[in-house]
């Protein structure tokens, strides 16, 4: 397994094997230990499997073992702090106040009507089973879950992907060089994803336009999306960000209607 593996979602390893809690995903370096000792569900680099909940577990033991701090601790001094960007993995008890508490979209029992038990996609959306309400609880708020619990805004996750879309440089902030910015478009996979369902394409961190996106237009994009249909869209050519978040969540793990909507006047608006 390589480093690419982890950051394209090719790792085969896109949950954690049953049985496990969300009390035990909180407990971020004993359930990273756990990813490490398993085996992977599919052949590391042949196929997409999106990492749904252990993907900031995986990246940030990579930035653990290399640079010595935790993930949270990593962005906040090396990327949010720096550019000013109301962002948190780890949110402090002192920040709590200012949350909005996510409105769990809408039941439906058919997203994983007829999935193999035993399947990539059954495991990965079991392991662990969570609904969107587990966001509420301080235990989760003050955990570094990469994946799932960044505390933010739409302008700051807007601000921190300018770096990207800005060449690397933002407001005199250099944070990534030309050759790193191209390693993201480096095409990793290209084909229907084993957790998703879905025809998607992976880069180097960030997802590229396929069929399953269809509201983002040609060009240099990189994005990725969230449950609920929070998004971030980077385009290089156009030197923009685009984010959208919110806290009353549509259905869909790859955009809702308002997604499509609001980033289709976006880009409407810079034409």
């Amino acid at each position: 397994m390589l480093v690419r593996h982890l950051l394209s979602h090719t790792s085969g390893v896109s949950g954690w094997d049953r049985p496990v809690t969300v009390a035990d995903v909180r407990d971020v370096p004993e359930s990273t230990a756990r990813l490490a000792a398993q085996a992977p569900w599919w052949p590391p680099g042949t196929a997409s499997g999106y990492h749904l909940l252990n993907y900031g577990h995986l990246v940030g033991e990579l930035v653990r073992r290399i640079d010595g701090r935790t993930m949270g601790r990593f962005v906040a001094e090396e990327i949010a702090g720096p550019l000013g960007a109301d962002f948190h993995i780890g949110l402090p008890d002192s920040e709590f106040g200012r949350v909005a508490d996510v409105v769990p979209p809408p039941l439906r029992s058919s997203d994983l009507a007829g999935a193999d038990p035993n399947g990539v996609a059954m495991k990965t959306f079991t392991g662990p089973l969570g609904g969107a309400e587990e966001s509420w609880r301080p235990e989760w708020r003050r955990a570094e879950i990469g994946a799932a619990n960044g505390h933010g805004n739409a302008r700051s996750l807007a601000r921190i992907h300018s770096v990207i879309a800005c060449g690397g440089t933002l407001d005199g902030v250099r944070l990534l060089s030309p050759r790193t910015i191209d390693l993201i478009f480096c095409q990793q996979t290209d084909g229907q994803d084993l957790v998703l369902g879905a025809h998607l394409r992976f880069g180097i961190g960030f997802g590229l336009p396929s069929p399953a996106v269809p509201y983002l237009p040609e060009g240099r994009i990189c994005f990725w999306t969230g449950w609920g249909g929070s998004v971030v869209v980077i385009d290089t050519e156009r030197r923009a960000a685009i984010s959208y978040v919110m806290n009353n969540m549509g259905t869909g793990l790859l955009g809702s209607d308002r997604t499509t909507q609001y980033v289709k006047a976006a880009f409407a608006a810079l034409e």
